[in-house]
């Protein structure tokens, strides 16, 4: 174990031992308003739609209980329209002119990149549920999406290990997920013996729909000799014809394997999967988990949506799994102030939807089983790898800038880059 994670262990210890101060609410409105902030057009479109309805879900049935603090909840939703600036101005808006109490939101990391600013200056909450790069910390963004070691690096480890792959494609869409995950994982495979040449890298931009030439490229650089995988972080709607073209062109799970980590359910739902049988998915939720919660998540999600071929995905779990820890991080408050909420939200635990629970961590992460799916041709995932819970390490630890730093947001050292070589906090964590 070394000093990161020992340090991580021994925080989380001390938080299950805290106890929550419980203060009056204070909010003179009727109702307590919760932002959501996903793009309901744009190329992005085809993924946060669902999670924006997820979100209006959630909000319904947490009011049937009877709300929060004695208050009806209130979604505002707001369309940034794939575009990352307008994310900037759309969150300000929310916080400022809406007075919501938190929001929910973004997909890309270039969203969310736009708006962290926002929320540190006004002071506001962003739960992000989408997996992401990593390095990168704040006090008031809460990541519970997949971290590179909760999703990445163990994709590339199952394609060596029970796949026998020697030669990877890292393909992205080009903007800072796909590039600082390339780079994480390009340092990790060399870290495990995978020479250069043997690593081929590629970035298109979104919306992407010309993949003739590319996907040529793939197929000339697997031929190789050398069993060969594609790591997959396209994003939105490019992803259609990604896939199209690997059936055009023939190429098949057994030949070269892709391993996504954009594509879930909600993406596979426009595409003839019959071609993309046993192409695989990294994730920490899938619609085929079999446990009583995700039976009776599926249920209300169909009866909300009142269409039984909606499908469910990862985001939209880490989006349930956050809204639940910000209500009970809320009622352990007693109000839903900012700075009271940060006090009770690290250590709250709540469940997850494959059986388990998921903690909030002091570096504002939360732990996740880590599951490898398979492509059936009826569009689902079979899981043929699952991980006990991970905690989610912000600084990679195969970036030499990153490795000796933690993120701790209790009080007293509120740091989101502390150096445990240096003894120093580094100022902000992003």
């Amino acid at each position: 174990m070394n000093l990161k994670s020992t340090i991580t262990g021994a925080a989380l210890g001390a938080v299950m031992a805290a106890s929550a101060a419980f203060h009056g609410a204070v909010a003179a409105d009727d109702t307590i308003k919760v932002g959501v902030l996903h793009s309901l057009s744009g190329t992005m479109a085809i993924s946060e739609t669902t999670l924006k309805d997820a979100m209006l879900m959630l909000i319904d049935e947490q009011n049937k209980k009877g709300g929060l603090l004695g208050k009806k909840l209130e979604a505002v939703v707001v369309d940034p329209a794939s575009d990352w600036p307008l994310f900037a101005e759309k969150a300000r808006e929310l916080i400022q002119k809406d007075k919501v109490a938190a929001v929910f939101g973004c997909w890309t990391s270039s969203s969310r990149k736009s708006v962290l600013p926002v929320f540190e200056e006004l002071n506001s909450l962003l739960f992000y549920p989408v997996q992401y790069e990593g390095e990168e910390s704040s006090r008031n963004i809460f990541y519970t999406g997949a971290a590179p070691n909760q999703q990445a690096i163990p994709a590339v480890d199952y394609l060596m290990e029970k796949e026998g792959v020697k030669r990877f494609v890292l393909e992205g869409t080009d903007y800072v997920y796909p590039r600082t995950t390339n780079k994480i994982l390009e340092a990790y495979l060399i870290s495990k013996g995978i020479p250069k040449e043997d690593i081929m890298t590629n970035y298109t931009p979104f919306g992407f729909s010309d993949w003739q030439t590319e996907v040529s490229k793939i197929k000339e650089f697997g031929s190789a000799g050398k069993k060969t995988a594609v790591v997959s972080t396209i994003n939105g709607d490019a992803n259609v014809p990604f896939y199209k073209e690997l059936g055009n062109k023939g190429i098949k799970a057994t030949d070269i394997p892709v391993v996504a980590f954009s594509v879930g359910e909600e993406e596979l739902a426009g595409l003839d999967t019959k071609p993309l049988v046993g192409h695989l998915a990294a994730w920490n939720y899938f619609e085929s988990v079999e446990s009583p919660a995700n039976k009776k998540f599926i249920k209300d999600w169909h009866a909300f949506t009142k269409n039984d071929k909606r499908v469910t995905n990862d985001p939209m779990e880490a989006a349930y799994i956050g809204f639940n820890a910000w209500v009970k991080a809320v009622q352990a408050a007693g109000t839903t102030d900012t700075d009271k909420v940060l006090d009770t939200i690290i250590g709250v635990s709540v469940p997850n939807l494959s059986g388990g629970t998921a903690t909030v961590m002091p570096n504002h992460h939360i732990t996740k089983p880590v599951l490898i799916g398979e492509i059936q041709a009826n569009g689902q995932f079979e899981i043929v790898q699952q991980t006990p819970a991970v905690v989610g390490d912000e600084w990679s630890d195969f970036l030499p800038d990153s490795k000796d730093l933690i993120s701790d947001w209790r009080k007293p050292m509120s740091c989101g880059n502390f150096n445990v070589a240096t003894g120093k906090c580094g100022g902000k964590g992003s």
